[in-house]
């Protein structure tokens, strides 16, 4: 437990950052399996919309450093590539 007023209040901020932090990868990681979902149903329209606004998700929690950018890149482009080759088994 901490010792000082100060050291009490540090760890009351981090209990509230650490569950807003795993509630917003907790989004993340939705938006990332709505977007599957949508490419193994095989609908390219509706998996191109849910990707848009996937992309959206992914970089609002990059730039808020929950995730690297770089991972979100990362997601992103696996996506599309999924999406992509989704039109050439189509």
């Amino acid at each position: 437990m901490a010792n000082t007023a100060g050291a009490r209040k540090r760890a009351r901020q981090s209990e509230v950052r650490r569950q807003h932090n795993a509630s917003q990868r907790s989004t993340l990681r939705t938006a990332i399996k709505n977007v599957q979902k949508a490419i193994l149903a095989g609908d390219k329209v509706a998996a191109s919309k849910i990707y848009q606004e996937s992309v959206s998700v992914l970089d609002r929690i990059a730039d808020k450093k929950i995730i690297h950018k770089n991972k979100a890149a990362r997601h992103k482009s696996r996506l599309a590539a999924q999406l992509k080759g989704m039109a050439a088994a189509a």
